[in-house]
């Protein structure tokens, strides 16, 4: 065996197909390139990941490679979006992406404003969100034919739009159903952990479909989150396979089984045999944190006991660990908007 491909084979063996991405996402990213007068190899060799992984499907990258990649590429092309579309995504777009969602209400106008920054930022693509019946569907469409790499590029307008939105709210959002439009990849196993398994394709624009009642969804994130997130830059966001997420449902598992008590942060990382600082920091990576967490497990909770029963408010609030009903008061107004008792009247027929 020549050594270059001895050097692929260990490079794909040593990680697990769990941590790693189908050469097809670093093809895409790359598909650009040549356009700004770089090569590939050039590219690839900067941070370290063997060229042959271009031509062996079953040369997986580290998703770690593939961030590092993905940092490189933008900065060297002064264009956060890979060279894809007619115009750049110049280095800091998505810094004022973030900044423009991150002060919105809730998710549905986080998405909105998102729409409209990508619009000016994004001349080719057309992005709408809508609701439809219980269902929200984000669209897609091209203004303008992509001619570089289009099935990457409603791969990647995707993934930073659904990522995004999930820190944003922190907590994962199901993917119910996603149309492409284009035909069925080779890497459509990676699909399942990034989109969904009901993943369709040969559609006449891109189409991602929701349960609507995720607009409402408070957007969570402060300042500070934002400066820890943007730290990461977009390519943090290639981080957030859905599987990787693991671990924000085990703490919201843990925390559900110990109502109406709430443990804290150092007796959870300790429940679940890690230290406080690996716990933060496996969350972050994950998009989320301890405190959205156990806020997002109670506000479900909370909503589901109001709409489906007929359970008094003060049990409510004991049951969830709130001090008195007052403090559930305060937090569920911060919530919805409303009273527990105005809530509870507006969904009466």
């Amino acid at each position: 065996m020549k050594e270059a491909e001895k050097n692929i084979v260990n490079y794909a063996t040593f990680y697990g197909s769990r941590s790693t991405v189908a050469p097809a996402f670093v093809r895409g990213m790359l598909a650009g390139v040549s356009a700004a007068g770089h090569t590939p190899a050039q590219m690839l060799a900067a941070v370290k990941i063997p060229s042959g992984c271009l031509l062996d499907d079953s040369a997986r990258v580290p998703l770690a490679d593939y961030a590092a990649l993905y940092r490189h590429v933008t900065e060297t092309l002064n264009d956060e979006a890979f060279g894809l579309f007619s115009s750049p995504m110049r280095v800091g777009a998505f810094e004022f992406l973030c900044r423009a969602a991150v002060t919105a209400p809730h998710l549905e106008e986080a998405l909105a404003r998102c729409s409209r920054f990508l619009h000016v930022m994004l001349p080719d693509m057309e992005i709408s969100v809508r609701r439809q019946g219980d269902q929200a569907v984000l669209e897609i469409a091209e203004r303008l034919a992509l001619t570089v790499d289009r099935v990457f590029a409603h791969e990647w307008l995707l993934r930073t739009l659904h990522g995004l939105a999930c820190w944003l709210v922190g907590r994962g959002i199901a993917l119910d159903v996603v149309e492409f439009p284009y035909p069925r990849p080779g890497h459509i196993d990676d699909y399942t952990l990034i989109y969904t398994e009901n993943s369709r394709f040969d559609a006449d624009r891109l189409r991602a479909s929701i349960s609507a009642n995720l607009l409402d969804l408070p957007v969570r994130r402060d300042e500070d989150d934002l400066q820890r997130f943007l730290a990461g830059g977009p390519a943090r966001l290639t981080m957030l396979y859905r599987r990787d997420r693991e671990l924000v449902t085990q703490v919201r598992d843990y925390l559900r089984s110990a109502l109406p008590d709430l443990p804290e942060l150092p007796e959870t990382a300790a429940a679940l045999n890690m230290s406080v600082r690996t716990l933060i920091r496996r969350l972050e990576n994950e998009a989320s944190s301890f405190r959205a967490i156990k806020d997002a497990m109670r506000r479900d909770i909370a909503l589901a006991r109001m709409a489906k029963t007929s359970q008094p408010i003060g049990s409510i609030a004991a049951e969830l660990g709130f001090c008195d009903s007052s403090a559930f008061f305060r937090a569920f107004v911060g919530w919805t908007g409303m009273s527990p008792k105005a809530y509870r009247l507006q969904l009466r027929p």
